[in-house]
């Protein structure tokens, strides 16, 4: 590691360890790479010789996204989440780039750093579609794939999408910052939690806390809001592109068993789309949540963490010649 490198790590550790929401039994580190660093926050596994999993946020979210599912899994899988670049703890890479190939790259660089194997490697949203990509380009790095409300091409948005999806548009960001300017940060982080959550009472206050202090944490890095509205933008370019980098394509080219987690009161990514997804993915259990919303892993841990572990017992029981595929309906 380069003496550029090493103090940038030692920047990005020290802004981790003291990143708003880091839970008990958690901790946080730095992972300085070729062209970026990563910040990684890990749960304490409660035994030892547990399979790696790795943690893969949406747009605008961190690793604190995962950590209640962590928590819940802790005695089953050895849990780690990244902050993708210019997201949570981790600075934008040094090439500023915040596509989706460009984020699937710092995933498997993350991975392969690592040394941890193949991995139960899990995504949320845009982290859907950046996990979608990984296992189909490096299926040596992924076990599993688990999605929730994956990100993945759609043509006919929910409307309660549009203004994340402004955020893409070449100088609307411009406008969106001029009017996040006008409201407390208290009123925009309930506004995000309201648009994620199925149902808004379901927010703690310990959640609707951890988001107020992260937001203004965030809010005050000079990289904000170009990480936001470029990777908005990188997920819609991927939305248009066609042939074997399509992102349905690849799906199609993933092998490893997939568990899919779609909420019935998602506002961002459309219910319809799970029936589509479980039909790409050819290896892959539906599991579908009515009450809950774009953040399943967030909102409703406790059935999220049981869907996850079924699946695993499933496919470890399952033979060669009868590949797991099943559908099935969960409750909030």
């Amino acid at each position: 590691m380069s003496s550029t490198e090493a103090q940038r790590a030692d920047a990005v550790l020290a802004a981790a360890e003291s990143w708003p929401g880091v839970r008990d039994g958690e901790t946080m580190r730095s992972v300085a790479l070729p062209g970026m660093t990563l910040s990684i926050r890990r749960r304490a596994a409660a035994r030892d010789e547990l399979e790696p999993a790795l943690f893969v946020h949406g747009l605008g979210g961190s690793s604190r996204n995962w950590s209640a599912l962590m928590q819940r899994l802790s005695g089953t899988v050895e849990c780690e989440a990244v902050d993708l670049p210019g997201f949570g703890a981790s600075p934008p890479t040094d090439r500023r780039d915040y596509s989706i190939s460009g984020h699937a790259r710092a995933v498997v660089r993350c991975l392969e750093a690592s040394a941890r194997g193949p991995v139960h490697l899990m995504g949320n949203s845009l982290g859907g579609a950046v996990a979608t990509r990984v296992a189909a380009l490096r299926p040596d790095l992924v076990r599993s794939l688990t999605l929730v409300s994956p990100a993945l091409p759609h043509w006919r948005p929910q409307r309660t999408a549009l203004p994340t999806a402004l955020l893409g548009v070449p100088g609307a960001s411009w406008l969106l910052r001029r009017a996040a300017g006008d409201y407390p940060p208290e009123q925009r982080a309930r506004g995000v939690l309201r648009l994620c959550y199925g149902d808004p009472a379901r927010i703690t206050p310990e959640e609707f806390s951890g988001a107020v202090a992260e937001l203004e944490r965030r809010e005050a890095l000079p990289y904000f809001w170009e990480s936001l509205t470029a990777s908005t933008r990188g997920l819609l370019n991927a939305f248009s592109v066609g042939g074997q980098q399509s992102l349905w394509r690849q799906a199609e080219r993933v092998l490893v068993p997939t568990l899919l987690i779609y909420g019935g009161r998602d506002r961002l990514i459309s219910f319809r789309m799970a029936r589509r997804a479980s039909a790409a993915f050819r290896n892959s259990r539906l599991v579908t949540l009515p009450d809950a919303g774009h953040v399943a892993m967030m909102e409703f841990p406790d059935a999220v963490a049981d869907a996850f572990r079924d699946f695993l017992d499933h496919h470890a029981s399952s033979t060669p010649d009868r590949p797991a595929r099943a559908d099935d309906s969960g409750g909030g």
